[in-house]
């Protein structure tokens, strides 16, 4: 992957000019220097160690550097360098597969080196510079080019094309161009005024990258999660929240969406969790085979951990590290899915920041900048037509939220409300019932539902809508009776309430729990899910007639078939069964006298 460069400059920079100067001050994982000439946001060198940095604030000759790494042990008067440039990460062939930290220094070569502790003011490279990849050209000498266009392709993994991009901001005619095996950092093509092409380029990690423009979130991200893809839809391109407390199921929701989402791309950022949580994420991940070709899930996969253990200001960077990687397959014209968990952990370290900064404070201590941060960081994703593909890519960002104690009302849950479209509000009294996925439906929405019924009702089946708003309503109004239930009991009611409540039964445990562990149940098409719902209104539907017809309702509940649908999840064949079981509703409902 790469040999290690403890002190030396890092690889994942923009260059620019450099200069040096003196510590004057230091507040854990804050410097204050003076006597270099840098600007905003670039990356610097501290101490003896060299250890990384980056400039946050400058204020007359002092300038303020948040350092990534553990302070402990630099003194005032040690030397701080400036390199002039800014934190970028190496974009090309290499990146999928890789295990890095939150400024991209790969893992699994940091492990190999010095165990499993990483040793301070070391650098290796993002992406393997030995290793040769055969490039492919499909540009030809004479091609005019500019920022986004393909220029040649590599097999990073196997069956997915690497596409070879001009770097943004750059254009011109190609002078020669060849094909071949060549390191990332080789020349592949020289333009005629003397640019140099290679397979990698680097990109800074707080600038977005250009695209032509955005395009309307009119098409789902099939998650093949029941509640998800029926009630509370996320579009290709779209932003989530989903926020929980402590054991509601965020992670393992997260890592079911990673594995079943129809997403070509998947970054995974464990921003600031716990140790023992990112050491199951990062040893199952590599174990995970992908459904749909059967390799492995980690061909299409970036991993980024950031523990809660590791140096705070290294965490707040590692969300713009991965949603940078996002965009850069999203500008092939790949789907990508970026999971971020969580993003409280990155709130808390740009509050600890802040406070060493001695910024007045906002809500909670939270900065009072935390709504731009976290709105700039969602506006970031979206479905694109790209500078140099003719097919659309997309980001669709899915972020944890884990507010202090399950209060929804604390501002970063607040703050993610504003600007997601989708929230799967996580419920520990459903987890605790053992009702997974334990997302409550009362307390969910989604705001692409109306934008992807079309979709919907093209590509599923025309009532689709007519049986989300029935099932919705049937739920929403279970609420309400529950409360009358407690006070009278259920027999109390009268007989069309009693029947929304058994209707409202079958759609919790029948329709809305999922088996995350079951070969069948872990993925529900949107097709089987229109007809299970098809089935439950079916019986609905032949009860409410049975009740006009004088039935009694608790002749009507004894009816055996409808337990028949609980099983069917279960079921590859699920057409077949659920055509018998209406079949036989069809026959126990005429049997009624």
């Amino acid at each position: 992957m790469g040999e290690l460069k403890p002190g030396k400059k890092n690889e994942n920079t923009v260059e620019s000019k450099a200069s040096a100067g003196k510590i004057y001050r230091i507040a854990g994982p804050v410097v204050v220097a003076k006597g270099i000439n840098a600007k905003m946001y670039d990356v610097v060198k501290v101490g003896r160690e060299q250890l990384m940095g980056e400039v946050i604030e400058m204020e007359g000759d002092k300038t303020i550097v948040q350092v990534y790494e553990d302070t402990e042990g630099i003194k005032p008067n040690e030397r701080v360098e400036t390199t002039g440039q800014s934190l970028s990460v190496f974009l090309g062939p290499g990146l999928l597969t890789s295990i890095y930290d939150g400024i991209q220094r790969p893992l699994p070569v940091l492990a190999e080196k010095m165990g499993n502790f990483i040793e301070r003011g070391v650098s290796a490279p993002g992406l393997d510079e030995t290793k040769k990849w055969d490039f492919a050209a499909t540009a030809k000498a004479g091609d005019k080019v500019s920022g986004g266009s393909v220029i040649g392709t590599v097999e990073e993994t196997e069956g997915l094309e690497h596409k070879v991009m001009v770097p943004p901001k750059m254009s011109g005619k190609i002078k020669e161009i060849s094909s071949g095996k060549f390191t990332v950092n080789d020349v592949v093509a020289v333009l005629e005024d003397g640019s140099e092409l290679k397979l990698a380029h680097h990109w800074p990690i707080r600038v977005p990258r250009p695209v032509n423009k955005k395009l309307l979130p009119n098409i789902p991200l099939i998650t093949g999660q029941r509640i998800l893809d029926t009630f509370f839809p996320l579009a290709k391109g779209g932003t989530a929240a989903i926020p929980g407390p402590f054991g509601a199921g965020k992670t393992v929701t997260q890592q079911s969406l990673a594995k079943w989402c129809d997403a070509d791309i998947i970054v995974y950022i464990g921003c600031g969790e716990r140790g023992n949580e990112m050491t199951e994420v990062l040893s199952e991940f590599p174990e995970l085979k992908d459904p749909k070709t059967g390799n492995p899930l980690m061909n299409r996969t970036v991993l980024i951990a950031n523990t809660s253990n590791m140096p705070v200001a290294a965490r707040e960077a590692s969300i713009y590290t991965g949603i940078t990687i996002a965009e850069y397959y999203r500008d092939m014209g790949y789907d990508v899915a970026l999971m971020a968990d969580s993003t409280s952990r990155w709130a808390e370290a740009m509050r600890e920041i802040s406070s060493r900064l001695e910024e007045m404070p906002g809500e909670e201590g939270y900065p009072a900048y935390l709504s731009t941060k976290l709105a700039a960081f969602y506006e970031r994703a979206g479905r694109v037509k790209t500078l140099g593909v003719e097919e659309p890519g997309s980001v669709s960002v899915i972020g944890a939220v884990s507010p202090p104690g399950g209060d929804f009302s604390e501002p970063v849950t607040q703050n993610t409300l504003r600007v997601t479209k989708s929230f799967w509000a996580l419920d520990a009294k459903l987890a605790q019932r053992r009702h997974f996925p334990s997302i409550n439906w009362i307390n969910s929405y989604s705001l692409y539902l109306d934008k992807l019924n079309d979709w919907f009702s093209s590509n599923v089946a025309s009532d689709w809508a007519e049986y989300v708003e029935k099932s919705m309503r049937i739920l929403q109004e279970e609420e309400k009776l529950l409360e009358i239930v407690q006070l009278v009991g259920s027999d109390s009611l009268p007989d069309e309430q009693q029947l929304t409540l058994e209707v409202a039964r079958m759609l919790r445990e029948f329709f809305l729990q999922q088996n995350a562990f079951h070969e069948v149940d872990t993925y529900c098409t949107p097709q089987k899910s229109y007809a299970l719902l098809k089935t439950i209104h079916q019986f609905s539907s032949l009860a409410e007639s049975a009740l006009e017809r004088g039935m009694k309702i608790k002749d009507i509940l004894l009816l055996k078939s409808k337990n028949k649908v609980a099983n069917v999840k279960f079921e590859a064949d699920y057409e077949k069964i659920l055509k018998e079981i209406e079949s036989e509703m069809q026959k126990e409902f005429e049997g009624l006298r």
